[in-house]
């Protein structure tokens, strides 16, 4: 075996050392049904025969899920990998909270075997608002409807609601489960006068206990747990299937039409929203929903709907199209911009003539940062080598040179420039005469004793200037570029 092999078996030995098996989780001294019995040391004679060769079984499946869990570490990504290196002032508190442990395919076998046993109450509550809901007692559900008619008629009684179940639901079953009525037939006609809470508690307290595992209960909660993961793995598309397609835009002219009557329902609720009877539309909304679970109700629903509406659909959905199609006007053209190169010349030490330099995103004026901090400008050599902007691409097939350099100078305030409104549109740098003295530079000083300040030039024409410039000269092209679409994403 190679070392990555062995080390893999050596940290598999450790899982079983004391030191890892104390950091296993515990149980509830009240979990008796999840408690694992201890293993008892077994003398070198009890191995031998059979019951070795199904120790030397099981000591390999185990060695075989040591190495799956391995291989699942360094496939599956940890906590720790989604930290950033970026720390803030309120860390502190979080490195105090509980790490929790990652992905172990023992630990998952365990915590599912642990909330089967203990789901049963989940599949209990909601087999009983389905009898309700469905009326399967009509004493309960007309108890259900008479109870929220109280409380959509004075909301005030929701905040007594919890109390109520608490009271009744709770503490009263609880307190007749210690003190229960005597058997029928154990008394005679003249003492069966009705249940009495008189004496000490007869019975133990009823408490919640997990059922035990390889039960009937145990796999009755199995089997409710895979009904309610296909259920909602069926209402879950059937959702995605009726809204996506009308809320993400891939048919856009629906989901802009959509989008205006949203808007315009929220603009009316605005305004309207306190002029209208809440407390009887939920109280007329609750009567409803729940009349439509009877099953005479629901058959006349169904037969209305297919004789009636059914057919009206096509009509409704044809109309709706119809609407979409001459009113909802959609942009055909993708969206522009304009983007900027400057190309930079600069003056050769020599004879004075200008040697291309490169193209630049920035002007590379006097006053840029760049330049004040003696850095020199960045850019490419050639023109075929400015590529658009992320998520674009070129709507034109050439360059244009900007006829309108004095709007963009005075756009980004640049001054110390000589601008050239016609021919080639350079913008020079204008010579400073500080810049070209040598030696010792008296600074003048005016009559206080402080120096005099030297005004900087600004900006000027080409008919204006002096004549002279600095070693720098620019001119800006344009291109417009159109926004490119996204690649389809796969499913």
């Amino acid at each position: 075996m190679d070392d990555f092999t062995a080390e893999m078996f050596a940290s598999g030995r450790n899982l079983d050392s004391p030191e890892s098996s104390s950091q296993r989780p515990n149980n509830d001294h009240n979990d008796n049904d999840d408690k694992q019995p201890e293993p008892k040391a077994e003398s070198s004679s009890q191995k031998t025969g059979l019951r070795g060769g199904f120790a030397a079984i099981r000591q390999k499946a185990s060695l075989q899920d040591r190495l799956v869990e391995k291989l699942l570490q360094q496939v599956i990504p940890t906590d720790s990998d989604d930290q950033t290196d970026v720390h803030f002032a309120g860390d502190e508190q979080t490195a105090t909270r509980t790490e929790r442990p990652n992905f172990n395919i023992t630990t998952m076998s365990y915590n599912f075997r642990r909330f089967n046993a203990r789901i049963g109450v989940v599949f209990k509550f909601q087999a009983r608002v389905e009898r309700i809901l469905s009326w399967k007692r009509a004493s309960h559900t007309l108890s259900l409807l008479a109870v929220y008619s109280f409380v959509c008629l004075d909301p005030y009684l929701l905040f007594v609601l919890p109390i109520a179940i608490l009271l009744f639901g709770v503490f009263i079953p609880a307190f007749l489960a210690r003190h229960p009525a005597p058997p029928k037939g154990t008394l005679s006609s003249e003492q069966n006068v009705g249940y009495s809470p008189q004496g000490p508690p007869l019975a133990p307290a009823a408490t919640v206990k997990p059922v035990k595992e390889l039960s009937k209960d145990f796999f009755r909660n199995m089997r409710d747990l895979q009904n309610c993961m296909d259920d909602f793995s069926r209402g879950h598309d059937e959702v995605v299937a009726l809204l996506v397609p009308v809320t993400n835009f891939s048919d856009e002219a629906l989901s802009s039409a959509l989008f205006l009557f949203l808007a315009a329902a929220g603009i009316f609720m605005t305004i309207a929203a306190q002029l209208l009877p809440w407390r009887f539309i939920f109280l007329l909304g609750g009567w409803v929903i729940v009349g439509m679970g009877h099953p005479h109700v629901a058959r006349l629903i169904a037969a209305a709907h297919r004789e009636r509406l059914q057919p009206q659909e096509a009509k409704a959905r044809s109309w709706l199209d119809n609407w979409i199609s001459s009113d909802v006007i959609l942009d055909s053209s993708p969206e522009t911009r304009e983007v900027e190169i400057f190309e930079l010349q600069r003056k050769t030490s020599g004879g004075g003539e200008w040697e291309p330099w490169l193209f630049s995103p920035s002007p590379y004026d006097p006053l840029s940062q760049p330049r004040i901090a003696g850095e020199r400008p960045r850019g490419t050599r050639f023109f075929e080598d400015v590529m658009p902007p992320e998520a674009w691409e070129w709507s034109e097939k050439k360059w244009a040179l900007d006829l309108w350099s004095r709007e963009w100078v005075e756009e980004r305030i640049i001054t110390g420039v000589e601008v050239e409104t016609e021919g080639e549109r350079w913008v020079y740098d204008i010579w400073d005469e500080r810049d070209g003295r040598t030696g010792v530079v008296d600074v003048p000083i005016n009559e206080k004793g402080k120096q005099k300040a030297t005004p900087k030039p600004s900006w000027e024409e080409n008919e204006d200037g002096s004549g002279r410039r600095g070693d720098w000269r620019r001119r800006r092209w344009v291109r417009l570029v159109k926004r490119k679409a996204a690649p389809a994403q796969p499913n």
